[in-house]
């Protein structure tokens, strides 16, 4: 069980450092699961892969030179937790914000469920509103 969370922790520190970061749609499709199930929506609803690739695509043209920073990660079974931080500068519109080139750093709490080494599930909560301060200030 040790080696499947470990290998668990590393798909997601790789989702992390090279699709978050570099936008490679090839690990994107690799990695998030075509049943993904998304729970950080307002919809009653969760969102599925499409959705949340849409968001990733948003985000970063918004920061272009988006950074993880992972502080904690740890595993139960199939499920990785992470603390991390995305770091970058406002380049770009987002949530309706035109860019600031404000220099940000968002704290993010990850959730997720993997299968066969993929995500199929995901919980997150990320500190949208010291964004907002951030952007704004």
């Amino acid at each position: 069980m040790a080696d499947v969370q470990e290998k668990n922790k590393e798909i997601v520190r790789r989702f992390n450092r090279v699709y978050v970061e570099t936008g490679d749609q090839a690990v994107y499709d690799e990695i998030v699961s075509p049943d993904f199930k998304n729970y950080v929506t307002q919809d009653a609803e969760p969102g599925n892969r499409e959705e949340a690739l849409q968001f990733y695509i948003g985000f970063r043209s918004a920061f272009p030179d988006v950074k993880v920073i992972i502080h904690d990660q740890f595993a139960d079974g199939d499920v990785v937790v992470t603390r991390k931080a995305y770091q970058g500068t406002h380049s770009g519109p987002f949530m309706g914000i035109p860019a600031t080139n404000k220099h940000v750093t968002i704290p993010v709490i990850d959730i997720i469920r993997l299968r066969g080494g993929q995500y199929v599930e995901h919980w997150g909560s990320a500190d949208m509103m010291g964004l907002m301060q951030q952007l704004k200030g």
